[in-house]
């Protein structure tokens, strides 16, 4: 064939993340937040556009991701009360009439909420994590273990921003009540019988299906570190000295004191984290494909595992210890996660 006239098509993706009807309107990659996404991949030759989801207008959305070659989603589980329900749903429709998705809602399901904390414990990335299938389960295990040691960090299967994640404890001397803390930003320590803090997370699982617990990492102090990934492969840092389960000064929640620095960005190649891409490429990120049952062409273009920092091992060399993964609205990201981003995006269209 004569490429030089005719050329192959440009492939098109479309960048999905939620909004009113006015943003669906006025969206353009120039005002996006997604900007450096799409200028890399037009770069690598494909065309991306903007789609501006709700549930009040699917349909629209359905039609015009069913035009483009592929789909990459920004929409968090959880987000002013809507859940990622119905858009789950119409991404597998899409994905099963052609369009290709990331991240697929079936991959999200298998490495995208807590539950995985708990099926990959092993892979050298866990601390003592427990499952809990129902609340019955839960009203049943959870005050055992808790005081048998101490305090543990509870985790609802499907959230963001802090959303049903409690750092627990004993309150000493008080053999009924305990002392929690919710890590949304602004929360407040809150002693509460047990009884009725464990009948408050009931709900849990109805949406996300189980409760993950935790030891409490005592280094929460020092900072969390994101590794940023593009399929197998890291594609930055970024390191944050966070707040969330730390008790807020007597100044308040709302106080300078109680938030959380900076997040600092780094590139792949950032030394203070090499012994960590190595554990990510090498080691855990393979183990965590097998035992999960996923292929390379199935890992998102962009997610990240977030690390704390686990005791020092027996040479004094810092452990991490797996806290969350995101994948289904993973931003921001480093300056050199969009360039990874796109060419992923061409290997994985046809």
């Amino acid at each position: 064939m004569d490429t030089e006239r005719h050329p192959s098509p440009r492939h098109t993706v479309a960048i999905l993340s939620r909004g009113d009807a006015a943003a669906r309107r006025e969206a353009t990659p120039q005002n996006s937040r997604f900007v450096r996404v799409f200028e890399a991949l037009a770069a690598a030759g494909i065309e991306a556009r903007p789609a501006i989801y709700d549930e009040t207008f699917a349909d629209a959305v359905r039609e015009q991701l069913l035009t483009a070659d592929g789909v990459l989603v920004w929409v968090d589980p959880i987000h002013q009360g809507k859940t990622r329900a119905a858009l789950d749903a119409l991404l597998r429709e899409v994905a099963a009439r052609g369009p290709w998705v990331s991240a697929h809602p079936d991959v999200i399901l298998k490495m995208g909420v807590k539950e995985v904390l708990y099926t990959t414990r092993h892979l050298g990335w866990g601390a003592d994590t427990h499952r809990y299938a129902s609340a019955a389960a839960f009203a049943a295990e959870f005050p055992p273990r808790l005081r048998a040691g101490g305090p543990r960090v509870l985790k609802q299967n499907r959230g963001n921003g802090g959303q049903g994640v409690w750092k627990v404890e004993t309150v000493p001397g008080a053999d009924a009540a305990i002392r929690v803390l919710h890590a949304q930003r602004g929360s407040l320590t809150e002693d509460i019988p047990l009884d009725a803090f464990i009948a408050r997370c009931a709900s849990y699982f109805e949406w996300g299906g189980c409760i993950i617990d935790q030891a409490f990492q005592p280094r929460l102090p020092d900072g969390m570190i994101r590794c940023y990934m593009s399929g197998s492969k890291v594609a930055g840092f970024g390191h944050q000295l966070i707040k969330a389960l730390i008790p807020p000064p007597r100044q308040g929640p709302d106080s300078p004191d109680a938030q959380p620095g900076p997040r600092i960005m780094h590139g792949p190649d950032a030394p203070p984290f090499q012994a960590l891409r190595r554990a990510m490429e090498d080691e855990w990120t393979p183990r965590m494909m097998k035992t999960l049952s996923l292929d390379e062409a199935s890992l998102p273009v962009i997610w990240d595992a977030d690390f704390l920092y686990g005791p020092p091992d027996a040479d004094g060399a810092d452990t991490y210890v797996l806290c969350e993964i995101n994948v289904s609205s993973c931003f921001a990201i480093p300056d050199e996660a969009p360039a990874a981003i796109a060419r992923a995006v061409r290997e994985r269209l046809p």
